[in-house]
C-alpha cells in the first residue's frame, strides 16, 4: 500500500506544471476549430486606466457554432494588473475554450496573436509605474492630447491571424516557467462589463461565424455603453487602418479613420439665425474662420501621411507608420468636433418675438 501511495504521488507530481499554468477550461469540447482572428482597428482608448482585451471566436453549443466577441476597452479592477486573453487549445478530444483573467502579470494565452500588444507571449501594450498605466502608443490606440501618461517603444510583432493552440494547423507553443508562475498568482475573474459583453455578442445574430463568414460587421468597440453602429470597428481583409468607412456625420467627418484622406472636406452646419443681424453675422463669421482653419489642417494631415507612404518601410515600421496615422487622425476628429461644439454653444441664442398690439 505504501509503495502505491507513494507511486500515485509522484504522478501527481509530474501533472502538477500542467495544471497550475492551465487557464479555467470551460463548455465542452468543440470537434471543429475556431475561425481565423479578423484584422479590424483598435478604437480609441476611451479614458486613462482603461486596458485593452482583445476581440475572440466563442463557441455557441444551442446553435453549434462560433460567434464574435469584440474587442473592448475596459477599466482595470486593480492598479497594478493586466489582463490576460482566453484562448482555444486543442486536447486530445477537441478544442477547449481557456478563461481570460485579471492578474498581476499576463500569463500564458496560447501563443495566439491577438495584436495591439498581445502577440503571443505577454503584453507590450503599456505598463504600470507608480500606481498609473503608461500606455505604449506603439501598439495602441491613444489619444496623446488627451493622455499623457504615455511612451514610445518599438517592439517585436508576430503576425498571423491563427486563432487556437496546438492541433492541426494551430500555433505550437508551450508556456514558458515565467508564465506558469503567473498562472499561480492570484487572478480576477472577467469583470461584469466583460460578461455583459460577451452575453451582447452571443445574443447579436451578426456576429456568428455562420452570417458573418469570419468577418463580424462590429469587431471592436470602446467600452460598454459605447457601442458602434455597423461599419465602425469592422473586419477586414486588407489589414487594419487601410481602409476608410462608409459611416459619416453631418460635419463631412468619418468615423474611425485611419487616414486623412479618408475624410471629407468639413462643412458649415445649419445656423437657422437669432433674428440679431449683428450677432449672426459675428457668429457666421466665426464659423466660416473655424471650418477654413480645420479644412487646411486636414489638408495638411493629409499630405504628412501621403509623403510617409512614399518612404520605404519593412513590415513592422509601415505597421508603426499606419498605427500612427490612425492616431493623428481620430485626434484632429475629436480635436475639430469639440472645437465645433464649443462654437455651436456660443451661437447666438434666438431673440423672443416682440409683443404686437392687436389689430384695431
Amino acid at each position: 500500500m505504501r509503495s502505491i501511495r507513494l507511486i500515485f504521488a509522484l504522478l501527481a507530481l509530474m501533472v502538477l506544471p500542467a495544471v497550475t499554468f492551465a487557464q479555467v477550461r470551460v463548455g465542452i469540447a468543440v470537434r471543429i476549430a475556431p475561425p481565423e482572428l479578423p484584422v479590424y482597428e483598435q478604437p480609441l482608448c476611451p479614458g486613462d486606466g482603461y486596458m485593452w482585451t482583445p476581440g475572440y471566436w466563442a463557441w455557441d453549443d444551442g446553435i453549434s457554432d462560433y460567434y464574435w466577441v469584440p474587442g473592448l476597452w475596459v477599466e482595470a479592477p486593480e492598479v497594478g494588473f493586466l489582463w490576460t486573453p482566453g484562448y482555444w487549445g486543442w486536447e486530445d478530444t477537441g478544442y477547449f475554450f481557456h478563461e481570460g483573467y485579471w492578474g498581476p502579470t499576463v500569463g500564458f494565452y496560447g501563443g495566439i496573436s491577438y495584436g495591439f500588444g498581445y502577440f503571443g507571449g505577454g503584453f507590450v501594450g503599456g505598463r504600470w509605474d507608480g500606481g498609473r498605466f503608461f500606455y505604449n502608443t506603439t501598439v495602441v490606440n491613444v489619444d496623446v492630447t488627451v493622455i499623457h501618461n504615455t511612451y514610445n517603444t518599438r517592439v517585436d510583432r508576430v503576425e498571423n491571424r491563427v486563432s487556437f493552440n496546438g492541433g492541426q494547423g494551430g500555433i505550437n507553443r508551450r508556456p514558458t516557467p515565467e508564465e506558469e508562475r503567473a498562472a499561480s498568482e492570484r487572478h480576477i475573474a472577467p469583470v461584469a462589463a466583460q460578461t455583459q459583453h460577451v452575453e451582447t455578442a452571443k445574443a447579436d445574430p451578426q456576429a456568428r461565424n455562420s452570417v458573418n463568414h469570419g468577418r463580424p460587421a462590429v469587431a471592436a468597440v470602446p467600452s460598454r455603453g459605447e457601442e458602434p453602429r455597423v461599419g465602425q470597428g469592422a473586419a477586414n481583409d486588407r489589414g487594419a487602418n487601410d481602409r476608410g468607412t462608409n459611416d459619416r456625420p453631418a460635419n463631412g467627418q468619418a468615423g474611425n479613420s485611419g487616414h486623412a484622406r479618408d475624410l471629407q472636406p468639413i462643412t458649415q452646419p445649419r445656423f437657422a439665425g437669432s433674428g440679431d443681424a449683428k450677432a449672426d453675422k459675428k457668429f457666421q463669421k466665426d464659423q466660416d474662420k473655424l471650418v477654413e482653419k480645420q479644412n487646411k489642417e486636414q489638408q495638411k494631415l493629409q499630405q504628412q501621411q501621403e509623403a510617409d507612404h512614399q518612404k520605404k518601410l519593412n513590415d513592422a515600421d509601415h505597421q508603426a507608420m499606419e498605427q500612427r496615422h490612425q492616431q493623428q487622425t481620430q485626434s484632429m476628429q475629436q480635436r475639430h468636433s469639440s472645437e465645433m461644439q464649443n462654437l455651436q454653444q456660443r451661437a447666438p441664442a434666438p431673440r423672443p418675438e416682440q409683443a404686437r398690439p392687436p389689430k384695431k
